[in-house]
């Protein structure tokens, strides 16, 4: 197996993991508020940080090691996954799996509009498209004004735009800065950010039963060795040939949510689902035009 086809498989291994934590928040979110499940997953999320560190043999109790020059955006950027996180597990407390993946993918188009905003990136008429259709798709999935309606479908479009402004700063940092490092801060920053947003607004529940621990354990590392097989696929492989992969957790949460839960959401994906996917291809073959 070449390394392209490896960091695919393992690439599209997070992303089943991702969608394996949506499932347990689905699951728990009858008895937990959102902000506990996010402290839950963000505190527990720090193992697959320092393992990923200790894979990556960076792993070191000299903590001049870990200072970065940018580290107040290493910290800001944990803080907005915790926001995102946020939103996003309100979103599946309410919607099918589905539908909250298929409006997720909207922040390849956030990306595309940050990328402008931040760093005075040059798009040209395929991309402005691009942007344009995948926002049609969001907004005909929403369908503001009619009965299908509900402000619970904005959710999942809040947490796109927080997680692409998380990826798009990524460039802000220098080159030698490692990706377990980053994902150290970050992990560490979204976990003191979901208790801040917990004590803020909540009281916790006690825990249930064994059952629900073993379940929010399940969760936390779902999400958190998501992110590390994500970040080894794109440290290995080229981000042209992983992003049209990134769909496949529309099909694989349609098929979780059927299973699960029994959700057939088709009148309310369809067609805007179909534009999100076509924008995101559009993005993607402009970014291997430019590249070539």
């Amino acid at each position: 197996m070449n390394s392209n086809m490896r960091a695919i498989m393992i690439c599209l291994l997070g992303y089943f993991c991702f969608d394996l934590m949506a499932v347990h928040v689905r699951f728990l979110s009858a008895r937990y508020s959102p902000q506990e499940l996010s402290v839950y997953r963000n505190i527990l999320g720090i193992i697959p940080a320092i393992l990923f560190l200790a894979y990556e043999r960076e792993l070191t109790f000299k903590f001049s090691f870990y200072r970065i020059k940018k580290w107040r955006l290493a910290v800001g950027r944990g803080l907005l996954v915790a926001v995102a996180q946020f939103f996003f597990y309100s979103a599946l407390a309410s919607l099918e799996l589905a539908t909250v993946s298929a409006l997720s993918q909207t922040a390849a188009t956030f990306i595309v509009l940050l990328a402008i905003v931040l760093y005075g990136e040059k798009i040209g008429l395929w991309r402005w498209s691009a942007i344009a259709v995948g926002l049609l798709g969001a907004v005909i999935i929403v369908r503001p004004g009619s009965d299908l309606f509900s402000w619970s479908a904005i959710l999942p479009i809040c947490a796109a735009f927080c997680y692409a402004a998380a990826t798009v700063t990524m460039r802000s940092f220098d080159k030698s800065v490692s990706n377990a490092v980053l994902f150290l801060y970050s992990a560490v920053a979204a976990a003191c950010g979901a208790l801040i947003l917990a004590a803020g607004t909540i009281e916790f529940a006690p825990i249930n039963s064994n059952l629900d621990i073993l379940i929010i354990l399940s969760m936390s590392f779902c999400g958190g060795f998501g992110v590390v097989f994500w970040m080894y696929a794109f440290r290995n492989a080229p981000s042209s040939v992983l992003a049209p992969f990134s769909y496949f957790g529309i099909l694989n949460a349609f098929l979780l949510g059927w299973i699960f839960f029994g959700e057939f959401p088709i009148e309310r994906l369809f067609p805007g689902v179909l534009l999100i996917v076509f924008s995101g291809f559009i993005i993607i073959w402009r970014e291997r035009q430019a590249n070539t």
